[in-house]
């Protein structure tokens, strides 16, 4: 299956939210206000569109944002896109578009001219990221959600 991956505007994100809310509140419980944070407003969104509407989303912090929110695990947001909130509906998993958004964010944090993408994996999630060239390093971690995480980079 072909899908259309772009980058989305930050005051059009209701597909994205719409996609993360069925991934993220309701197959892995994880609260809304959680989910939905005052960092979307400041990410670059792309959205993976197929023949029946969206069925993924992830997001990239870099610059001012990604230092504010990972500073602290040695983020330089001048030089990192930090990958998040990468969601796949059910009905498209096992397509290969969840590696088609990674390499997508990839692709848009080189035109922008950063040099590396950090993310914090979920441990179920690190072989996919391994599978792409992201090294995991340092402890497992609970970022608030509940679900163990490992803090991952790949350069680009």
């Amino acid at each position: 299956m072909t899908y259309r991956i772009e980058v989305v505007a930050a005051d059009a994100l209701a597909a994205c939210h719409d996609v993360r809310r069925e991934v993220f509140v309701v197959e892995q419980r994880i609260p809304e206000p959680e989910e939905m944070d005052e960092y979307d407003a400041h990410a670059v969104h792309l959205l993976a569109t197929g023949p029946g509407g969206p069925v993924g989303t992830v997001r990239f912090l870099h610059g001012a944002a990604a230092d504010k929110k990972y500073g602290g695990a040695g983020v330089d947001g001048a030089t990192t896109a930090v990958l998040g909130r990468l969601a796949v509906l059910r009905t498209a998993r096992g397509t290969g578009l969840g590696a088609e958004l990674v390499r997508a964010v990839e692709a848009e944090a080189r035109r922008r001219g950063l040099a590396e993408v950090y993310l914090e994996a979920q441990t179920h999630a690190l072989g996919f990221y391994e599978r792409l060239g992201y090294a995991a390093y340092g402890p497992e971690f609970d970022e608030g959600s509940g679900i163990p995480h490992r803090a991952m980079r790949r350069a680009l």
